[in-house]
């Protein structure tokens, strides 16, 4: 059986338009918090065949692979719940190729979660998860 996508579940050019801009503003805010916290951003919004990674970064000598969610509310629930274990496992399987792409050996591979909450009036909150895998 198909199903033919509603109005309600097909994205229209302005939704998804605002959605690209959301997550390039909490991209923006997560690298500046990084590197604030010491951080060095390598790389930012790296695509392969396999995905994407938002932000990657080191600390000292491991290699960091950062996803970044951004939400402007918590009714479809927190950034934190849009990770998953199979989330993880291709984000891990990405920072591999990116460092051997670069030829890059670090000590170790970190996947980090920034979630950014943006509320309509005010700065935004963000949350720095080290460590997810």
């Amino acid at each position: 059986m198909t199903t033919t996508p509603t109005a309600a579940t097909t994205p229209t050019p302005s939704t998804a338009l605002a959605r690209q801009a959301l997550g390039a503003y909490g991209e923006q805010v997560a690298a500046r918090h990084l590197a604030a916290q010491g951080l060095v951003v390598l790389e930012r919004n790296w695509r392969c065949d396999e995905g994407e990674i938002d932000i990657v970064l080191r600390d000292g000598a491991t290699l960091v692979v950062c996803e970044v969610k951004t939400r402007t509310s918590l009714v479809a629930g927190s950034p934190h719940e849009a990770i998953t274990d199979t989330k993880l496992a291709r984000l891990k399987r990405l920072g591999e190729r990116w460092a051997a792409e670069r030829e890059v050996r670090p000590d170790g591979i970190r996947i980090d979660l920034v979630a950014v909450l943006r509320p309509v009036r005010g700065a935004a909150q963000v949350d720095h998860v080290p460590g997810l895998y």
